[in-house]
């Protein structure tokens, strides 16, 4: 079992959608966040005049389901702000930066990060956002800004896990790692993951043969499962979602009779996952069943319900 962390939230002004800080027993970190409408209540918070990192977050308008990201650093981050705050200024374009909506930013309460630290911090921030996917990084690629002492490195690699467990906390999943079934377990995991039995999912008068597994609260359908050609059901639920897998390349033509996942996929259910393989709606709780025994996902389900005493 993983062992419990405690997260101290304070809601600035008393209500949900103004500002916000996080803090971690035993931190020395200092989240503040809150929407783009309250910047100038923001900025005059004494955080916002320390050296840290900060996060852009807004809407892809072209995938509903992730957000756009920057990620950027300062030892001013109030200036930074209000110059973000100013696309037409700061990037030299009408819309360089404007696409964000929610700010977030990352401080040390005992004030002893400094530049250096978070030059660091925002490379490897950088890589993380990259590497997981969850996000369209509006960054790019992570800068080298050269190595900090072995001691420093150590903090700042403490530092780093406790923002990743923090921010999913408030809504911000862009860094949250993927822990995708078919790849290797990776041995940087910030925590232990959780891995429910195999399902699958048949189909054969249509060809569909797919595979899934739930890790962590997220439904996988495996790579190399096969899924329906077409969508082929009503043009509402996951009609959407079916037609962007295919335009990213997530789902690949395999002849002329099936799609075939390039990857495995995190999905937000199994009725979601059983709907795109099978190319309309689904339910997903007695579509999928555990490989070997027939037990269909509900059933499975409450038998770990029922276990527990």
């Amino acid at each position: 079992m993983n062992q419990g962390r405690s997260i101290r939230l304070f809601l600035v002004d008393g209500t949900p959608n103004g500002l916000l800080t996080a803090e971690i027993m035993n931190w020395t970190g200092h989240v503040l966040t809150g929407p783009r409408s309250k910047l100038a209540e923001l900025v005059q918070r004494p955080e916002c005049g320390r050296t840290g990192v900060y996060f852009l977050i807004g809407p892809d308008p072209e995938n509903s389901l992730r957000s756009k990201v920057y990620i950027g650093e300062s030892d001013d981050v109030a200036k930074r702000l209000k110059q973000h705050n100013r696309p037409e200024i700061y990037d030299g374009t009408a819309g360089g930066k404007d696409f964000w909506e929610k700010v977030c930013l990352v401080t040390s309460k005992d004030q002893n990060l400094t530049k250096t630290h978070v030059k660091h911090l925002e490379s490897l921030l950088i890589g993380i956002a990259n590497n997981v996917g969850r996000c369209d990084l509006i960054n790019g690629t992570a800068h080298d800004y050269g190595s900090l002492p072995e001691s420093d490195r150590a903090d700042m690699a403490f530092f780093l896990e406790q923002i990743r467990t923090v921010l999913p906390v408030l809504g911000f999943d862009f860094l949250r790692e993927l822990s995708k079934p078919s790849a290797a377990v990776s041995t940087s995991s910030v925590t232990p993951v959780s891995h429910s039995p195999r399902f699958n999912l048949e189909v054969p008068r249509y060809g569909i043969s797919a595979q899934g597994q739930e890790i962590d609260g997220e439904f996988f359908v495996l790579k190399g499962s096969k899924a329906r050609a077409e969508w082929v059901g009503t043009e509402r639920g996951y009609q959407g979602l079916f037609k962007q897998l295919v335009g990213e390349g997530v789902m690949v033509a395999q002849g002329s009779d099936n799609l075939v996942f390039s990857d495995d996929y995190a999905f937000s259910s199994p009725s979601a996952a059983a709907a795109v393989v099978c190319g309309r709606s689904a339910n997903g709780r007695t579509s999928w069943v555990v490989e070997g025994t027939g037990q269909t996902y509900a059933a499975w389900q409450d038998q770990q319900l029922n276990s527990v005493t």
